[in-house]
């Protein structure tokens, strides 16, 4: 079932939120590649550089720059456009921005999440819809094991307790609105993602770039804490086939987890150093501990769900991750066709899903 049909997305009609984003671009690419006509509803990109811009994916697709706490704004986009299905990624997903800026993370994932819902409520053609949130969704205990998908949902901090909010919200319009309506609706809940084109601040390999390009050592905040690391195309592969298996057969809607096996949940100090030899030229990291505010220092997820669902498995580990990054980054910096380089590397990570 992991090799469901990518010919599925063909001139689908498909409406991405938060398609500015580093996520967002590369499913942009994803589902431009599979011939799928596409929508995004996004902010400006939240970054400069951005990989959204680097690759001018806005000349490529019907992009409209909005705001997900526009209900108005974001009505126009579903009645002109008609989608099938609905990808939901807008969010603030920053968790030390969250402290900074507690009532616009609330406004955007929790809000955005009611108006995209409601939306969807307004909408005849969509038929289906998946709600991305996160690992962090959980109430943490800090405990070994991983988090399965009926666990509580009670994230600590205002951007991991907003998303659970936003899974409970989807419940709620799910159970009130959807029980007799042919709309599937699921949501996805993904660790930790990396690759080529990611520039935000306060994440680890986007840290570990910069330093490497400014050829000084990599400050690590918390070598010690353990998260599932992924490369990006795992989840968003993860989403297409969730949102198209449900599409065909209301069954598959549910809760997932998507994240990677146990052998690639590594201490961030582990990532920094594969990052290192990945890189080469004598790159080196430091410890920078220095207290901030409270982040988990323990978290993984069980997939076991996804698995038997669809006998899905990850394609690429940690460190193929970690290589496909440093690649697609020195590509970059040698003037590269980055869309080439994109497109290259969903085709080879497509073919690796495909011969597993």
């Amino acid at each position: 079932m992991s090799h469901f049909d990518l010919n599925f997305y063909k001139n689908k009609k498909v409406l991405i939120t938060g398609h500015t984003g580093f996520k967002g671009s590369w499913l942009c690419r994803m589902l431009l590649d599979l011939g799928a006509d596409v929508t995004g509803y996004s902010l400006e990109p939240p970054t400069d550089p951005s990989l959204f811009r680097l690759v001018d994916l806005g000349s490529q697709m019907h992009s409209v720059i909005g705001d997900i706490r526009d209900l108005e704004s974001l009505m126009k986009v579903f009645r002109t456009t008609k989608p099938e299905i609905v990808l939901h990624l807008a969010a603030q997903p920053i968790v030390r921005e969250s402290y900074k800026n507690p009532v616009y993370t609330y406004e955007t994932n929790v809000m955005g999440t009611v108006n995209i819902l409601e939306c969807i409520r307004q909408t005849d053609s969509v038929r289906s819809f998946l709600n991305v949130t996160t690992d962090k969704v959980y109430h943490n205990r800090e405990w070994e094991w991983g988090y399965r998908e009926n666990d509580p949902l009670d994230g600590f901090d205002p951007y991991s307790n907003s998303k659970s909010c936003s899974e409970l919200v989807t419940h709620s319009y799910k159970n009130s609105f959807f029980a007799d309506r042919d709309v599937t609706i699921s949501t996805a809940r993904a660790g930790n993602v990396i690759g080529g084109g990611d520039f935000a601040t306060d994440r680890i390999v986007p840290d570990c770039i910069r330093a490497a390009l400014s050829g000084t050592p990599i400050q690590v905040r918390n070598p010690h804490s353990t998260r599932p690391y992924q490369h990006v195309l795992e989840p968003l592969y993860a989403y297409l086939m969730i949102a198209a298996c449900q599409y065909e057969d209301s069954t598959f809607e549910g809760y997932y987890n998507v994240g990677p096996g146990d052998e690639d949940c590594v201490t961030t100090g582990e990532l920094t150093e594969l990052f290192c030899q990945s890189w080469g030229e004598g790159q080196t990291w430091e410890n920078h501990f220095a207290g901030g505010p409270h982040e988990a220092n323990f978290l993984k997820l069980d997939c076991s769900r996804l698995r038997q669902t669809f006998h899905w498995k990850p394609a690429w580990g940690v460190a193929k991750a970690i290589h496909q990054t440093v690649s697609w980054t020195k590509s970059w910096q040698a003037g590269e066709d980055i869309n080439k380089v994109m497109s290259t590397q969903i085709h080879d990570f497509l073919e690796a899903i495909t011969n597993q």
